[in-house]
């Protein structure tokens, strides 16, 4: 995303995409599964979190060469990827890796929010067919001074595989754990 698309987001979600080294957020989010069978194996295999109405979260960004590593916690339920920007066929997307699957995604601002829209995505890095892109979005907002999230991811046949959406406040770093 260009400086200028990047000046117009909502200051809270600025703040999030801000920074270089280990930043941590904390909050609480709300989670829900898929209940049918493939939804619950997939959720498994990726490692999901459970439902729950407040479950608390975590999250840790660390800067890594060319992209950075996020590691989620939704109450000891960890979820981690590695992002970074697209070069070759996938410029101007953002690419992010959970395990042998990839995707490739595109940031939209619009209005008070970033929108995230998955592209194409590939398995074991090999491409996979748009019919089976996984459906849903990502929207990023400023809500109350604090960053808001709300993820959904559906597969074709299979319906919701997740959903969470939550606050996240940015945990100020103490001179203690700086020495």
């Amino acid at each position: 995303m260009g400086s200028a698309a990047f000046d117009v987001l909502p200051p809270a979600v600025r703040a999030f995409h801000t920074g270089d080294g280990v930043r941590r957020w904390t909050g609480h989010a709300e989670v829900r599964r898929g209940s049918g069978p493939l939804a619950r194996f997939v959720c498994t295999i990726f490692g999901f979190p459970a439902t729950g109405s407040t479950v608390p979260t975590r999250l840790t960004l660390s800067s890594e060469d060319r992209g950075e590593r996020w590691v989620r916690d939704f109450g000891g339920a960890i979820l981690a990827s590695r992002q970074w920007a697209g070069q070759g066929l996938e410029q101007g997307l953002l690419l992010e890796r959970f395990g042998p699957a990839c995707f490739a995604t595109a940031l939209i601002p619009e209005n008070d929010r970033l929108r995230v829209i998955p592209r194409r995505w590939f398995l074991f890095g090999c491409p996979m067919p748009c019919a089976l892109l996984p459906s849903g979005e990502g929207v990023e907002r400023d809500v109350g001074g604090r960053f808001s999230f709300d993820i959904t991811i559906g597969l074709p046949v299979i319906g919701l595989v997740v959903a969470y959406r939550g606050i996240l406040e940015a945990v100020q770093a103490s001179r203690e754990n700086c020495m």
